[in-house]
């Protein structure tokens, strides 16, 4: 079959896993780990596993420059922009923060912009107002409509997380070209461990998971997001990025925010406000437009 419908079907999956693991993340911020110990089981967890299976594939030699821009985006890429996540939802509803995770082409967008001079067209300034109302729209409703226990921040760090998120599209795009996923990924979740881990030692007993409190639920969930959304999600990603333009790869992070949010209000994490389907509305728009003026783009250099 052909190699690009492989590569939609890659991050067509990794977008569904990703969209159920913000109620999933939300349920162990909530029950079972903090923050950096959410993020230290799932650097650690996923560097076992793409450890294991490199091991029975034929070794990848990696260049230096190369080594260092995986290592880098594996900072950016997971550890920032994850950390990031994990803070957010702690503050914020799986709703909020999917919707805002839609604004993912608008800031791939403006991060090509920034590092490799892409030009934004009038159509794409169209698209990032749109994207910029309909976070403006979350931000002020939230204040009277939210359920976190702060929106205002959780929203505002979901935001830097979608940035740093853009930042790794961009810098690892020519790098998941040239070597297969598990390479990256071993280097991306080895650094990851090594920062998140000595962080997360001192919080070890405030981790219910990691105490005799444990249930197999807290298990099951933190199995699910190792397992799906972590190694499976981020193999995914490079494996699409070989055959896929960044933007079209983002453009799929659209599916996060409707499956997140179902999944949300069905086991109680949120309630649906008039402002949740209005904003998400104004986002995907967005999406859809930046997206569409980047195709154009793309068709016109050809």
């Amino acid at each position: 079959m052909d190699k690009k419908f492989h590569a939609h079907s890659a991050i067509f999956l990794a977008n569904t896993i990703f969209g159920l693991g913000v109620p999933v993340t939300k349920l162990l911020l909530d029950h079972w780990v903090t923050p950096m110990g959410y993020m230290a089981s799932r650097s650690l967890g996923a560097a076992l596993v793409f450890w294991i299976i490199a091991a029975f594939l034929p070794k990848e030699r990696v260049e230096r420059k190369d080594l260092i821009t995986i290592l880098l985006g594996g900072l950016l890429g997971f550890v920032v922009s994850q950390t990031l996540t994990a803070e957010a939802l702690n503050y914020t509803s799986p709703v909020y923060f999917s919707l805002i995770a839609t604004l993912t082409p608008v800031a791939t967008m403006l991060v090509a912009a920034l590092f490799i001079g892409e030009k934004i067209t009038s159509l794409k300034f169209v698209g990032v107002l749109l994207g910029i109302g309909g976070a403006v729209l979350m931000v002020m409703m939230s204040q009277t409509l939210g359920s976190g226990s702060n929106d205002l921040l959780g929203i505002s760090l979901a935001i830097l997380s979608v940035l740093t998120w853009a930042i790794y599209l961009i810098i690892t795009r020519h790098v998941a070209e040239k070597y297969s996923p598990v390479t990256q990924m071993k280097y991306v979740f080895l650094i990851s461990a090594i920062v998140t881990v000595p962080l997360a030692l001192p919080e070890l007993p405030q981790n219910a998971l990691f105490t005799s409190a444990v249930a197999w639920d807290g298990v099951a969930e933190m199995l699910f997001i190792v397992l799906g959304a972590t190694a499976l999600g981020y193999f995914l990603i490079p494996f699409a990025m070989k055959y896929l333009q960044a933007t079209t790869v983002s453009i799929y992070t659209n599916l996060q925010p409707v499956i997140a949010s179902l999944v949300a209000i069905m086991i109680g994490q949120d309630i649906l406000t008039w402002d949740k389907p209005v904003a998400g509305i104004l986002v995907l728009l967005s999406a859809y437009i930046v997206t569409i003026a980047a195709s154009k783009a793309q068709k016109a250099k050809g």
